[in-house]
């Protein structure tokens, strides 16, 4: 019996067979060719990009082909705009301003003309809008009423002080007037004043500097007289001049 016909020796051939086998692979393998499978001819090779070892800021955005364009991002979408002013009441028109200016208001300090009067509407006061117009005079100077209405509150606050609130006729304005000195005698809530009736004093109730007496005078736009505190802001300045 040859060496061949030995089972032993069969089997000591197929192992060494397969050591020489593997060993003659390696090379291969490393080249990227083990596969069990082969490529068509003609496929060109694979070649596996090189890791990104840069982890500065600038390194963890995705790398993009260089023929393609870097769009900026959209800008988010922002809250929808508000159709109603956050303090409640209503939106002023242009329409609003045209019907005040038609009325033709009087300035509310007696003596003043409306030449004299500086606007200060978005002037700074406290870190808000001012949203106003202030009229300087000698304390105790009348102020009168600017328009025909009805007295809806008297009312007295840390800021304000003494104060009037008023309604004109169409209850769709609140007039407001602050600082005061003192009430014309007898006013009363719910009484009807007429456009230049004398409703107050010019003082520095309130939040006013002490040595500057002046009359804090707002305008409202309100869809709802119940609530007086409220009200969207127009600006005086712009009516009575």
């Amino acid at each position: 019996m040859g060496a061949m016909d030995d089972p032993a020796s069969r089997e000591h051939l197929v192992l060494f067979a397969r050591r020489i086998a593997l060993f003659a692979c390696v090379p291969v393998a490393m080249l990227g060719c083990a596969e069990d499978h082969v490529a068509p001819a003609g496929t060109p090779a694979v070649v596996a990009e090189a890791p990104i070892v840069d982890m500065s800021p600038s390194a963890q955005r995705p790398i993009l082909p260089a023929e393609t364009p870097l769009l900026a991002a959209e800008p988010a979408a922002g809250p929808a705009p508000r159709t109603v002013p956050a303090r409640g009441a209503a939106v002023v028109s242009s329409g609003d301003v045209a019907a005040l200016r038609s009325r033709q208001l009087l300035v509310p300090v007696a003596g003043v003309r409306p030449a004299n009067l500086v606007g200060s509407f978005a002037d700074a006061r406290g870190g808000r809008a001012h949203e106003a117009l202030d009229i300087a005079a000698p304390r105790g100077t009348p102020v009168l009423a600017a328009d025909d209405g009805t007295v809806l509150k008297l009312f007295t606050s840390g800021a304000g002080g003494l104060t009037i609130y008023l309604a004109d006729p169409t209850r769709k304005f609140i007039y407001y007037y602050a600082h005061l000195h003192a009430y014309a005698p007898a006013l009363r809530e719910g009484q009807a004043v007429a456009k230049g009736q004398q409703i107050a004093t010019v003082g520095t109730s309130g939040n006013a500097p002490p040595n500057t007496p002046h009359l804090h005078f707002a305008i409202l736009r309100t869809d709802d007289m119940t609530k007086w505190w409220t009200g969207t802001p127009l600006d005086p300045y712009a009516i009575l001049r």
